[in-house]
């Protein structure tokens, strides 16, 4: 006679804890993570630009609200997202047509670095301007 399991909440969340993540294992969760956090975003893309319908004054509004310093740094961190995202899909891409499996560890190493220094370069473009503004006025 089989026993049916009931499913235990505490020991899937320590099984998965506990479990040695490799490159490999880390880059896929860091994969979901990116592609929820970017749905999320495109509803959030979607909402914003709901004012077009009420039209040009209230989409102003809505804009000038956007392009406050912490606005600007939510789309640096959202730069990151998306950089991530497309750059370990390459490195899939890679991995599963051109027979990178032989070189997975190699290809995540080198998209993390350069996926970070696109993203500092990314952090300069959008905020020498703010920098400049400020040492300029001291």
């Amino acid at each position: 006679m089989t026993e049916i399991k009931m499913f235990d909440q505490k020991n899937w969340i320590k099984e998965n804890l506990d479990y040695k993540k490799e490159s490999g294992s880390w880059a896929w969760i860091y994969h979901r993570i990116s592609g929820i956090a970017l749905i999320g975003y495109l509803f959030l893309h979607i909402y914003s630009v709901s004012p077009l319908s009420q039209g040009k004054t209230a989409f102003d509004s809505k804009m000038a609200s956007f392009s406050s310093p912490l606005f600007m740094f939510l789309e640096w961190l959202l730069f990151a997202f998306v950089l991530f995202h497309s750059l370990n899909g390459v490195r899939i891409v890679l991995v599963d047509w051109a027979d990178g499996a032989k070189y997975h560890k190699q290809l995540y190493v080198y998209s993390v670095i350069i996926g970070i220094i696109l993203f500092l370069a990314m952090g300069y473009v959008m905020f020498s301007h703010e920098i400049t503004k400020m040492f300029a006025s001291l």
